[in-house]
């Protein structure tokens, strides 16, 4: 208690406060003007960077404007978090410096403290990176239909940790973005339906795939379906011997996510082409050998059961 009495105990306090106040103090409030100045900076530079990105992604007429703008506010939102972190990180160490404290010790222990959490979290922080890359590579979009290890569904939500489907039967399925590892798009700019059309060994294939040809003009024709359609049906040609039917392949190439009813609309006109033509569409059935002769049973469901 003597010593805070003593006048010379004073005179050095109000010496160090000066001294500080003359040297050390402007210095501190230098950098914090111009720590205050590079946060201003970096939330105009994202600003920024997040209307130029928005804007391009509106002229692009492939991709949807309110599912881009999602994926845009969602990454720049991210950097400039990351960004707004390292910037008071680097300043609070030098303003702890400029007071005389030794940042050693701390530095250390904040070593200590996230090589635990980076062990304990390295899981989570898996997914936040794989869902960061996702979203900037923009891999899948909301509302896209996908099949994410092997488990097909449309894209419900999206988000850094995970990903969510839902697929025809109404279930949910959530994925940890971390663990996912393949990602099939089924709508991604445009989307196909393969068919493989069977008909009867009888069939002369040159007939059979002018009407296949002939029903998809028709389709694509047809105001309802041309809207949809891309081109006009792809026909390979005769793909494969099958044990009961030659199997023909035929692509529509369509808009994304509409190659089903297209596919199902198409089948119907194709099975009502066939029947007025006498195509055989071909059902399973054997061959017997009886003695000298070959008799070909045909052996339906009906047959098999009676």
């Amino acid at each position: 208690m003597e010593k805070y009495l003593n006048a010379e105990f004073w005179n050095d306090f109000v010496a160090g406060a000066l001294k500080w106040s003359i040297y050390d103090l402007p210095v501190i409030l230098i950098i914090l003007l111009i720590m205050f100045a590079l946060l201003r900076l970096n939330r105009i530079l994202f600003r920024r960077l997040n209307r130029l990105l928005i804007s391009r992604s509106k002229r692009n007429e492939d991709e949807e404007s309110i599912e881009a703008e999602k994926r845009i506010n969602t990454l720049t939102g991210i950097l400039k978090g990351v960004g707004k972190i390292i910037i008071w990180t680097i300043f609070m160490m030098i303003i702890l410096r400029r007071l005389g404290l030794d940042i050693a010790p701390l530095l250390a222990g904040a070593g200590i403290l996230g090589l635990a959490v980076g062990f304990g979290a390295q899981e989570l922080v898996r997914d936040f990176i794989s869902g960061f890359f996702m979203l900037l590579e923009n891999q899948i979009r909301t509302g896209d239909v996908v099949r994410i290890n092997g488990t097909a569904g449309s894209v419900a939500r999206i988000e850094l940790r995970t990903t969510t489907l839902r697929d025809f039967e109404g279930v949910v399925h959530t994925f940890q973005n971390g663990k996912i590892n393949t990602i099939s798009n089924l709508t991604k700019e445009w989307s196909a339906a393969a068919l493989d059309i069977g008909v009867a060994y009888k069939e002369d294939t040159d007939h059979v795939i002018g009407v296949i040809r002939e029903v998809g003009d028709e389709l694509i024709a047809d105001p309802e379906f041309k809207d949809l359609m891309i081109e006009p049906i792809e026909i390979f040609g005769l793909d494969k011997f099958d044990d009961s039917a030659i199997v023909i392949k035929t692509r529509l190439k369509t808009k994304p996510g509409v190659q089903w009813p297209v596919a199902r609309e198409y089948r119907k006109r194709l099975k009502k082409a066939f029947d007025k033509e006498g195509i055989e569409i071909p059902f399973p059935h054997t061959t017997v050998y009886w003695g000298e002769e070959i008799k070909p049973l045909k052996l339906t469901v009906e047959n098999q059961l009676s």
